[in-house]
């Protein structure tokens, strides 16, 4: 690698900062009294706080090793494709779509609406009997303007305003880092620091719903993934980065907790989700109004981000034929996956109601490190069996692997035994996701009804959103009754699909599929570099979608 070359990558602060910058969001506004909830005491949630920083460092250099043996998008999804493990990737993939992306908006979008009411008490008095509607209004109000905007893929606004959140959320850390200090050393508030550990709670079951919600805040410690290849020396600054990034970002968290404790009591904290809308209301006078606001816009940012990602997720699952075509489905002149968008905003709506906000993140965070275990089994095989990967990999020592092998398998074993009504949607889904790759995507013989429902689905989906499909893999012709017997076809991306002359009383007529017949094409190659060898096998390539 040429100098000229490595002065356009990031050195070791420009890493370090990067790591930083992505960890740090709306999780640490929301957890600290699940955590609390959870762990009982001052002192065991701060040791909880320690712990998930421990285990983010683990976890981020196994994904180093990863993310530079599989030059593949698709993170665990890839990984767990590379060692041929289709059904386990195809399943986790179904449980992503389904819980995991929809719970997370759910949960910033709730916090979104517990904030918005805290700041608006202070101006009004609100009747306690309206806070869950309103709570409900304000989540599901944020959740359509943002799906509004992911629609028509307002990407300069959305880079704007996510400038204005990264300064919201800095200004907001600091505030209550400062503001707590100053009540320590200058006022004297230190009574809810003397007794750390009254009622702390040591079993397993609570301790592990603690680190759920720790982990959640820590989550985003795989960014260097994607961008290993733009740092300067790899394998000297992606370490030192990721070590550096994280011990920061303790830092930080730690001393934002010991600010909450200063002002507030155990039992205050525990209360509420808005601990810095009700920190801001004892500390700081009159500014206090602007505090929930402006976490409000730091949520907003979060959100805008994962409902993006999420549905980005979606598109690109359906694109490869994992999922029915309609949520393939793009804009032609925005580029945005509005079926997807859509899709994602629905099942986020509908996941708010299956329980609290900790009964939220324990749904989203099992199906979360339930998919690590594997992946990281994947990882031991390729170590073990000398699988081929990309020849500048970074190599861990393999007690790293086994650690946070060991501390993932806890997070998720423990749960389903202790708390299983927080893990049980997840294998639920899970089972539901294996039963239908073998129904839907392994199987070759489907009855001609999946085929003509999935065209139906994809046709109307065009019709509703404005959009065109953007697959991969090739269907069955279908044929429309309609005078001049036109086709709807599903082809390749870069044909998009043909439609012509189709009008909304066509669709129901699709029937006529006794002359079409499946057509068999390979899934697109997930491991397209040059350096591996890892070849599809024949089976995978059977599509229903």
């Amino acid at each position: 690698m040429d100098n000229g070359n490595n002065n356009h990558k990031m050195g070791f602060f420009g890493a370090s900062s990067y790591v930083i910058g992505n960890i740090i969001g709306s999780g640490i506004f929301i957890t600290p009294s699940s955590i609390l909830r959870c762990s009982g005491s001052v002192g065991v949630s701060i040791i909880i706080w320690i712990g998930c920083a421990i285990i983010a460092i683990l976890g981020s250099l196994c994904y180093i090793e990863l993310g530079t043996s599989i030059r593949e998008a698709g993170c665990d999804f890839a990984y767990i494709c590379y060692v041929k493990w289709y059904p386990i990737a195809f399943a986790f993939m179904w449980v992503s779509v389904l819980m995991t992306y929809p719970a997370t908006i759910a949960i910033i979008s709730e916090t979104f609406g517990q904030y918005l009411i805290e700041g608006l008490k202070q101006v009004y008095d609100i009747d306690s009997n309206y806070l869950q509607l309103l709570q409900k209004l304000f989540a599901f109000s944020l959740l359509l303007l943002v799906m509004w905007m992911n629609f028509f893929s307002l990407s300069k606004f959305a880079a704007k305003f996510q400038v204005v959140a990264t300064f919201a959320k800095l200004i907001s850390c600091a505030l209550i880092i400062i503001t707590g200090f100053y009540y320590y050393f200058f006022r004297g508030w230190s009574e809810n620091l003397e007794d750390m550990w009254s009622e702390s709670k040591y079993d397993t079951g609570s301790l592990v719903m603690a680190f759920y919600g720790g982990l959640w805040a820590f989550s985003g410690w795989d960014i260097l993934n994607y961008g290993t290849g733009e740092i300067k020396n790899p394998k000297k600054n992606v370490p030192l980065a990721l070590l550096s990034g994280i011990i920061v970002v303790a830092l930080i968290y730690i001393s934002i907790n010991i600010a909450y404790f200063v002002a507030l009591d155990v039992d205050t904290m525990k209360s509420s989700n808005a601990v810095a809308a009700i920190f801001s209301a004892k500390t700081l006078g009159k500014f206090s109004e602007f505090i929930p606001f402006l976490i409000g816009i730091l949520l907003l940012g979060s959100l805008n981000s994962n409902l993006f990602s999420g549905s980005r997720y979606m598109y690109a699952a359906a694109k490869q034929g994992h999922l029915p075509a309609c949520f393939s489905c793009i804009n032609k002149a925005t580029e945005s996956p509005r079926v997807a968008v859509f899709a994602q905003t629905i099942l986020a709506m509908g996941i708010s109601f299956i329980g609290d906000l900790d009964s939220l993140i324990a749904y989203c965070m099992f199906g979360f490190w339930a998919q690590r275990i594997f992946t990281l089994v994947a990882l031991l095989v390729i170590r073990y069996k000398m699988i081929p990967v990309h020849a500048d990999a970074v190599r861990m020592p393999l007690w790293i692997h086994y650690a946070f092998l060991i501390v993932t398998v806890i997070l998720v074993i423990i749960p389903i035994f202790q708390e299983f009504h927080v893990t049980a949607l997840g294998l639920i889904l899970c089972g539901i996701g294996f039963v239908f790759y073998y129904l839907l995507i392994h199987s070759d013989n489907l009855p001609l009804i999946f085929y003509k429902i999935n065209n139906y689905t994809t046709l109307v989906a065009c019709i509703l959103f404005d959009c065109l499909p953007d697959v991969k893999t090739i269907t069955p012709i279908v044929r429309l009754k309609t005078s001049s017997s036109k086709i709807l076809l599903n082809v390749d991306s870069q044909d998009k699909l043909l439609l012509e002359d189709t009008s909304f009383s066509s669709i129901t007529n699709i029937t006529d599929l006794s002359q079409s017949t499946p057509t068999e094409t390979t899934v697109p190659d997930l491991h397209s570099d040059e350096k591996n060898i890892a070849v599809r096998t024949h089976s995978f390539s059977r599509k229903i979608w």
